[in-house]
């Protein structure tokens, strides 16, 4: 257990490797990030966190994404102590600083051109969701109108139709095959006589099986949205500031949102989230309190900056492409990996048990091939269960989750952290920070293989719940 020790009046707590266990016993099951990795992280730089046992381990989760340039690195530090020893407010809502107008001229320079000239900024609340909310606000108030679902690109029997995905939170959910990009024959989700206020699209899917979504797909949504008067919504939550190649991942397919959401690696290490958007959706309505946090601004405009004058986007574009490249080879040695998925270094490798077969009403993969730097499709596997789930109950959807786990528990006995994704919690996610070395991404991707090759010779018999994060 933790120990309580007194040291000149105050209570220090004495983190040992029984925190884990204590806090288990304190705080919610949702938990569930913790209680896949039950690491006391005591000390961090870059890509290697140092836990309470003493052990090193690379951490190719990066905080969800959250952490663009890696723990601690010194030009983060070094703008969070210049705020610090400043004397200056930390949270000074909506009142111009000097900090404030660092970030956002930093920010400005990075959008994509079309947006840039004529945008706005609205600080949210800390979280995705706070700035989910305020793109909502937003459109609705210039608009007049009430729907702004998110759209994923879904074929049926590979029919090139655009077909609306949507939870009640308003996130995507998982497409069952990769889009045919055929732009031409593609029609809009919504009846003309009942336009939305505007439409949410990804990139990359990150909390849906890290699933790429085709650039031709994203050209017809936006050309369908600018002729019907819908604003379109990027949401760069996870791919934005380098990840996927390009700073910002609407970028890809050559398309200028209307509006933009931006959280986790903007705030460089800590909580910010804001939109970006189109002047002419200029809302009015006053935005949450909690959106002044001083140290988060400086900590982004250093990441921003960083990742910008040394061309870490470009980095982890070829960087990306390599590891996919050799994923794919790992994938045709193993039949039990079903697919590779990924565009720079954002990328899932899906696990089905070896010798499944297809899923029942499962629809088979056509991510392109890894020249594009999307993934690796399934005609290019061997024979074998290269393809997604149906809708429908079906067992082995929970033995491909025990598949993925026993892979997670592997890397980390081996000093590596990964994450899981999907559904069906049987994607191991690999989100590294872009400032990760060549010999760093080879010692990744020994110790994933070597994880997988200790699953796959040693098939997983007992029941472990996936743990999604």
């Amino acid at each position: 257990m933790s120990r309580l020790r007194t040291a000149g009046g105050r209570r220090t707590v004495t983190v040992t490797e029984e925190t884990p266990r204590s806090r288990t016993a304190r705080e919610s099951a949702a938990r569930t990030y913790a209680q896949a990795l039950p690491i006391v992280p005591v000390r961090a730089r870059g890509l290697t966190i140092e836990g309470a046992d003493g052990r090193r381990y690379l951490d190719c989760l990066s905080g969800a994404g959250t952490l663009a340039l890696g723990h601690n690195h010194p030009v983060v530090l070094e703008a969070i102590r210049k705020v610090l020893d400043s004397g200056a407010p930390l949270h000074v809502p909506d009142l111009g600083t000097p900090v404030e107008d660092g970030f956002v001229a930093e920010l400005l320079h990075t959008l994509p051109p079309g947006l840039a000239d004529h945008a706005r900024v609205r600080f949210c609340g800390p979280s995705r969701a706070s700035a989910l909310d305020e793109a909502r606000r937003v459109v609705r108030a210039a608009t007049g109108r009430t729907e702004v679902p998110a759209l994923a690109p879904t074929a049926a029997a590979f029919g090139p139709r655009l077909r609306e995905a949507t939870r009640p939170d308003g996130t995507p959910t998982p497409d069952p095959g990769s889009f045919p990009p055929h732009e031409a024959e593609l029609t809009a989700p919504w009846p003309e006589s009942a336009r939305p206020a505007g439409v949410i699209v990804e990139a990359v899917r990150g909390d849906d099986e890290v699933g790429p979504t085709p650039d031709a797909w994203t050209r017809a949504v936006g050309r369908l949205a600018s002729a019907q008067a819908v604003p379109l919504i990027a949401d760069e939550t996870e791919t934005g500031v380098g990840r996927t190649g390009v700073f910002w991942a609407v970028e890809h397919s050559g398309v200028t949102p209307d509006l933009m959401i931006l959280s986790k690696a903007i705030g460089g290490s800590l909580p910010l989230s804001l939109v970006v958007h189109h002047t002419d959706l200029e809302p009015g309505a006053p935005a949450p309190t909690v959106r002044g946090n001083q140290l988060a601004m400086a900590a982004g405009t250093a990441t921003l900056a960083y990742v910008r004058e040394h061309q870490l986007a470009e980095r982890a574009a070829v960087l990306g492409h390599r590891m996919l490249t050799h994923l794919g080879d790992l994938a045709r040695r193993f039949p039990c990996i079903a697919g590779v998925r990924g565009r720079g270094l954002m990328t899932g490798v899906e696990f089905l048990p070896a010798g499944a077969g297809a899923w029942p009403g499962a629809v088979a993969e056509h991510a392109p091939g890894p020249a594009t730097g999307l993934g690796v499709s399934a005609a290019a596997l061997p024979p074998g269960p290269a393809t997604r789930p149906g809708p429908g109950p079906d067992p082995r959807r929970a033995a491909a989750a025990e598949l993925a786990v026993a892979v997670q528990r592997e890397c980390l006995s081996r000093g590596l952290i990964v994450g899981l994704t999907g559904t069906h919690s049987n994607v191991v996610r690999l989100l590294p920070p872009l400032t990760i070395s060549d010999e760093q991404a080879a010692a990744v991707l020994d110790r994933l293989s070597d994880a997988v090759e200790t699953v796959a010779c040693h098939p997983v018999t007992d029941h472990h719940r996936g743990t999604s994060f």
